[in-house]
């Protein structure tokens, strides 16, 4: 069997970008170079963080890296929206050490995606045991790859990692022509609900679209203040620094798309998107005047509206939010991938997830059942 060295970069900045690119596809922004560089050169993530850039990353035979790993050193669990803190709870209470701990992720990004960034896609296995070395020869509690496409499940389950899965709501595209095609799926009270709710919401407002060198430092002036103000009360102390919304203008404009509201020409709120391949993922949101049923139409409906007109077959409208569920978002499966070495530890977690899981499932399929979506 060939065996490969994996080594750890100092941050995905310092790796080339057309090989890290090349490995994690064009497909998902969250997992690109420029999205993951913008977050260390803003210092939104790396010292004073709790987000140390750990990049690991295998060359193939031509040299060029094969496979990478967007990894983290994580002192904290803050911004990751899987939840261990009972797990770190628990671990400590008994004695040992949670944190430090790897997490691989899209930071501050409860967004699906791959985890394991391939050329080759025999390198997965080879990728996933560097990540256990760099636990066991660091005497960490644990490795977390939360938010794992689908397709990649089945690797880490291979590997013997402990599997959790949640749920998200998510906008599916059935080849819509306009919005209207749309709620003609709907039943008549859902379809004359969001009606009137669209209507409330813009009434004496204009709803405009942002997007690639339309973007200026002047519209990142004010989306900030409403990510400050959306951050403060959501966690604290927001996640990302204002210099990040200007390095992801420069780098990615063209995949990013900011939604405005105006009134009389003064932006009240705003909704930030980034464009995939084939889905809009909406990521923050935040206004300074309150106008009912504004933050639906920004964040739910003008993002259906997007994904219809540019052909995208779904929106993912991040974490959480029952309240999208009557908007048309239906709730979808996600999962995390977790590696806990200590065999006691991982016993406790893999019965604790057993348990979830059930509780997980059945809320969903209750939920399903409960979509604005005609029946029959």
């Amino acid at each position: 069997m060939t065996e490969w060295v994996a080594r750890i970069a100092a941050g995905v900045s310092e790796l080339p970008r057309d090989q890290w690119d090349a490995c994690a596809g064009s497909a998902n922004p969250f997992v690109s170079w420029d999205f993951l560089t913008a977050l260390e050169r803003s210092g939104s993530v790396g010292e004073g963080t709790g987000w140390q850039p750990l990049p690991l990353v295998i060359d193939g035979p031509d040299g060029r890296i094969a496979a990478a790993v967007p990894a983290y050193g994580k002192s904290h669990s803050q911004g990751e929206y899987v939840f261990d803190h009972g797990w770190a709870d628990a671990w400590e209470r008994a004695g040992g050490r949670y944190y430090p701990k790897i997490q691989i992720a899209a930071p501050f990004s409860p967004v699906p995606g791959p985890r394991l960034l391939l050329r080759d896609e025999a390198f997965a296995p080879a990728l996933i045991a560097g990540i256990e070395t760099l636990v066991e020869r660091n005497s960490l509690s644990s490795a977390h790859a939360t938010f794992v496409e689908v397709d990649q499940v089945p690797l880490f389950e291979a590997a013997g990692w402990l599997i959790r899965e949640d749920s998200q709501f998510h906008w599916t595209n059935r080849d819509y022509g306009d919005f209207g095609d749309f709620l003609a799926d709907l039943s008549s009270e859902k379809r004359k609900n969001i009606r009137k709710e669209r209507a409330r919401a813009v009434t004496g407002l204009e709803i405009i679209h942002l997007t690639g060198s339309a973007l200026t430092e002047a519209h990142w002036d004010i989306f900030w203040d409403f990510y400050q103000d959306t951050g403060a009360r959501k966690w604290g102390t927001p996640y990302l620094t204002r210099s990040f919304f200007s390095l992801l203008s420069e780098m990615m404009a063209d995949k990013v798309l900011l939604v405005l509201a105006l009134h009389e020409g003064r932006a009240i709120a705003g909704a930030l998107n980034l464009i995939g391949g084939d889905a809009l993922y909406g990521r923050y949101w935040g206004c300074n005047e309150d106008v009912p049923n504004l933050h639906f139409e920004l964040c739910y409906y003008q993002a259906i509206d997007i994904a219809i007109s540019r052909g995208l077959k779904r929106v993912e409208a991040g974490a959480q939010g029952g309240h999208k569920l009557a908007r048309g978002y239906a709730p979808e499966p996600t999962w995390s991938a977790h590696h806990i070495p200590n065999p006691g530890f991982r016993r406790a977690v893999a019965d604790f997830l057993a348990a979830e899981r059930a509780g997980v499932r059945q809320d969903r399929q209750w939920l399903a059942e409960r979509t604005p979506f005609r029946k029959g």
